[in-house]
């Protein structure tokens, strides 16, 4: 048999097995891995010593929270950041929004906006692209920020307690799976009919469906009031404001606010020029909401208008990837914590550009800044507020070093007086628009 250039031969693996067992490190690394995760193996403790949980800007907020077993740390830090600009007059000592509320919308939302998609795509070759991207994961737990805001304007807000978390909400992935084989399975229905031109027939089948998807999520989430009374305790004594309901509710203690923060984003690749505004096909949940829209700029210009925001007490919305260097044992997250090139040969880290156009790295979780530390003018590391509950970190909270920050965050919600004249105009500019799946496409969850 002819030797085929690139093959793992007999030849090559004597070598490889030789090179392995002339390097003592490989015992090491083989005996722990054999009782321990891949990150406990390579942690480094030594990392701990550049990054103290001290902040010289530390916001006081409230206790973290848990998402469980579910992707939604996008609503959590949404409803987190929400929750404190209501808490700021009322000083409530334990407060949360319902996550329950916002998702199970959210679900309702995403299935229907997946099976409009379809109706729009599906008439085509059922392996193009863009079909194909939709019906991979077209109903899942994550988000972004423009997402968030389109939930809570058109549905309102409620306290965690008149509506709390079920089991379902809590664990989604089971409820998932069913759905988006639904999505897939009338993707399959409808496309002989809108290839025949039978629009009306391919419709009334979408109505049909998304009725029994409406129930299913009612099933899993629960049937959410549509009246309460707030009740809650602060220094002050014990108050119950009646009869909201949570649109009131969202227009007394938010309302427009909301509308004043923008996404910013630091993507310093080649197709996406600086102090430009950008928006994704087919990325959204809400059909008649507002689209995606990121102002993309250097990452020492979003630093200056995170701590801008830090400094005037409001905590900051973020998105950034964990999947390297995040440890949930500790309560730092930090670039030097996991020693991968000592222990395997690998440089995990390489370029931010380059990562990014090579799907190395892309935004993949969404928490809260709620303090940084600067020395000498610039910011050394940053307080974060995760959605992991309060048994991970110092209490839910975790300090980000400046590597890590500047190497995976990707995106960040600032309120518009921050930004510069010509930052504001960027933002009413007319959007370029990405692909769907362009790394600032991707979810939070």
């Amino acid at each position: 048999m002819s030797k085929v250039i690139g093959a793992i031969d007999a030849e090559r693996q004597a070598k490889v097995l030789e090179s392995y067992e002339n390097n003592p490190v490989n015992a090491v690394m083989r005996h722990s891995l054999s009782r321990h995760s891949i990150q406990n193996a390579i942690y480094d403790s030594s990392s701990l010593a550049d990054v103290a949980p001290e902040y010289s800007i530390n916001l006081d907020t409230l206790p973290a929270v848990n998402q469980k077993f579910s992707g939604r740390c996008w609503i959590f830090a949404g409803l987190n950041f929400l929750r404190e600009l209501i808490n700021k007059d009322l000083k409530i000592k334990g407060f949360e929004l319902s996550q329950n509320y916002i998702s199970l919308f959210d679900k309702i939302e995403k299935a229907n906006f997946a099976l409009e998609s379809v109706l729009k795509l599906a008439g085509g070759d059922h392996d193009d692209r863009v079909l194909h991207h939709i019906l991979m994961d077209p109903v899942s737990d994550g988000g972004q920020w423009d997402m968030f805001v389109n939930l809570v304007m058109k549905y309102g807000l409620m306290p965690k307690n008149k509506f709390p978390e079920t089991y379902q909400s809590e664990n989604t992935r089971e409820g998932d799976v069913i759905i988006n084989c639904l999505i897939r399975k009338f993707a399959s229905e409808v496309a002989p009919l809108l290839k025949e031109g039978k629009e009306g027939e391919a419709r009334i089948k979408k109505e049909e469906l998304m009725e029994k998807i409406y129930h299913f999520y009612l099933n899993c989430f629960g049937v959410p009031p549509t009246t309460f009374d707030f009740e809650y305790s602060n220094a002050s004594g014990y108050h119950i404001e009646k009869g909201f309901t949570p649109k009131s509710f969202f227009e007394k203690y938010v309302g427009d606010k909301i509308l004043d923060y923008q996404s910013i984003i630091n993507s310093p690749t080649s197709d996406k020029p600086f102090l430009r505004n950008f928006t994704v096909d087919y990325l959204g949940n809400v059909i008649e909401g507002r689209p995606i829209n990121h102002l993309n700029l250097p990452m020492e210009r979003i630093k200056k208008l995170i701590i801008m925001q830090l400094k005037d007490g409001v905590p900051v919305w973020f998105g950034s990837d964990v999947s390297f260097y995040r440890d949930r044992h500790s309560y730092s997250w930090n670039s030097k914590a996991f020693d991968y090139l000592s222990s395997f040969g690998f440089e995990i880290e390489w370029g931010k550009e380059e990562m990014l156009d090579y799907w190395g790295s892309a935004m993949n979780h969404a928490m809260l800044l709620t303090g940084v530390n600067i020395v000498d003018g610039e910011p050394n590391r940053w307080k974060i507020e995760n959605s992991w509950g309060t048994d991970n970190g110092l209490s839910g909270y975790y300090a980000m070093d400046a590597g890590f920050f500047d190497k995976f965050v990707y995106q960040a919600v600032v309120h518009k007086k921050y930004l510069s004249a010509d930052e504001f105009k960027a933002t009413k500019g007319e959007a370029i628009h990405l692909t769907p799946w362009d790394p600032m496409g991707t979810l939070a969850d």
